[in-house]
Formats: structure tokens, sequence, C-alpha cells
């Protein structure tokens, strides 16, 4: 079992959402994508890049909720791939804590 930060485990999003953003992670590529979702951010800790990530996706899950004009499902997708991309990553280096019985 590996770590997965409480918010992310959490997330329910519609089923084609997650599907959409599980095939698009062959093509995540973490300094293109990163730079253009989380514009200036610095890109050297993982868990902070995730907690930005859970942030962004946060509102955007908002506006799609609230019926945004200007909500973008292309954009929203994008910043799921990242999440989970990402989130990934920060598991496999950060492994679960064992508690001796």
């Amino acid at each position: 079992m590996s770590y997965v930060p409480a918010p992310l485990a959490q997330l329910r999003r519609p089923r084609l959402m997650v599907q959409a953003a599980r095939f698009g992670l062959a093509d995540y590529r973490r300094e293109r994508d990163l730079a253009r979702l989380l514009p200036g951010a610095r890109t050297t800790n993982t868990e902070a890049v995730v907690d930005r990530l859970i942030e962004a996706e946060a509102r955007m899950d908002e506006r799609r909720q609230g019926g945004d004009a200007g909500y973008s499902y292309a954009r929203h997708i994008e910043i799921l791939i990242a999440l989970m991309a990402e989130a990934r990553a920060f598991a496999a280096t950060h492994p679960p804590l064992s508690i001796a019985a």
C-alpha cells in the first residue's frame, strides 16, 4: 500500500473524467505540463506540487458544479492528469509507515 494524501483519497469525480485522466497519464511530461498548469511554481518539492494541484482541482470542480461559463473540461482533465502523475511520484518516494505490533 502506498501513501496518498487524504484530500486526494477522498476525491469523487465523474467516471468519464477519471477515465480520461488515466488515459492521458501516458502523455504527461512534468516539465512541460506543470509549467503550464502551475506557472511560477517551484517543482522541486513533489508534496507541495500535489497540494497546489489539489487546490487547483478543487477550484475547477467548484466551477464545474456551479455551471461557470468559463469552465473547461479539457483544463480540468489536464489538472487531474497532473495530480494523478504527481501523486504517484510522491507515493513512490514516500513509502507508507509501518507500525510494529
